[in-house]
């Protein structure tokens, strides 16, 4: 399980960025089952709650709200629980929300499906994923975090359930990999899309 800076383990929630972002659940409704540290149940019968509420945090999510949107930035508030049990303090997300990324799964999956399956530049890829406005020199023909994602595919440090590319792959072989992966495990109903719109489906329901 991810941890943040702070030291919290990241846990995704059920509940989509959307829905989450338009009614914040409770602290009894975003309460996972039990602790992920120590397995401890959050609320044994008839016992007293050992996975308490432990305050909220407000986190940043970058990138498209659809593959079709433009990119945004928007704020959504986490809930932080405290374990009774095992001291472990998570803090609970949106499905699609990953620890320790800024981007949304669903932005990283749509990046590299357009640079691995579309073989768009990362120049176009950035400008259709990222709602940064401030540009360096590099970013006119490049896209460091673009490399650094297709990186983290093939060292198995993202989308971790997708096929390994190889250890002859390119970059860029590796994001197709699990770009393709991704694609597939969308929901049927987006089979009439481009690939890359159904890789942002697919990377959507990623936990």
């Amino acid at each position: 399980m991810p941890r943040n800076r702070s030291g919290c383990s990241v846990l995704q929630s059920a509940i989509d960025i959307k829905r989450w972002q338009q009614q914040p659940p409770t602290v009894v409704e975003a309460r996972p089952a039990r602790c992920p540290a120590c397995g401890t149940a959050s609320c044994p019968l008839g016992g007293a709650i050992r996975l308490q509420g432990h305050g909220k945090r407000e986190r940043q999510v970058w990138g498209p709200s659809g593959p079709n949107h433009a990119p945004e930035v928007i704020s959504i508030i986490a809930r932080r629980y405290r374990c009774l049990s095992c001291s472990a303090v998570l803090l609970v997300v949106p499905r699609g929300v990953l620890g320790r990324r800024v981007y949304s799964a669903a932005a990283i999956g749509f990046a590299l499906a357009l640079w691995g399956l579309a073989l768009a530049t990362a120049a176009e890829v950035r400008r259709r994923v990222s709602p940064a406005k401030i540009l360096g020199d590099s970013a006119v023909t490049g896209w460091a975090t673009l490399r650094r994602w297709a990186r983290d595919v093939a060292q198995r440090g993202l989308f971790a359930d997708a096929p390994d590319p190889g250890p002859s792959a390119s970059l860029r072989q590796s994001a197709a990999t699990a770009a393709a992966r991704l694609a597939a495990s969308a929901d049927p109903t987006t089979r009439a899309l481009p690939l890359e719109q159904r890789a942002f489906f697919g990377a959507a329901h990623v936990t």
